[in-house]
């Protein structure tokens, strides 16, 4: 029996909510979709959305520096790693191979990775 239909909100571990909030609105383009006091997180509930749907990011308080094997979706790779790389965003390379999505990897402020993937 399946008991779910869908992802809502994954979370992201940070140092610096308001750090991080300013990084995944401005640098990243996300919107603010919440931004709570919580005080049994020892901070606030902060949650973002991509302009184009899809799960929403929570913010929490925690110790960031992890592999958060969470997709972004983006039409064009190569101009979404140039804008990064523009914001000094630390990035790999733009992979690139016949018949798989260009895609790259990069660290929020904390260093946990997100990964970038051409829909």
């Amino acid at each position: 029996m399946n008991h779910f239909t869908s992802a809502h909100t994954v979370g992201i571990p940070v140092t610096d909510q308001d750090r991080a909030l300013e990084f995944y609105t401005k640098t990243l383009g996300f919107t603010l979709v919440v931004d709570a006091p919580l005080p049994q997180l020892g901070g606030r509930w902060i949650v973002v959305a991509a302009p184009d749907g899809g799960a929403n990011l929570a913010l929490t308080p925690g110790a960031g520096s992890v592999d958060t094997g969470i997709r972004l979706g983006t039409p064009d790779a190569a101009v979404a790693h140039q804008h990064l790389v523009d914001e000094q965003v630390s990035t790999s390379e733009l992979l690139s191979w016949p018949g798989v999505p260009p895609m790259f990897s990069f660290r929020d402020l904390d260093g946990n990775t997100l990964y970038v993937v051409q829909d």
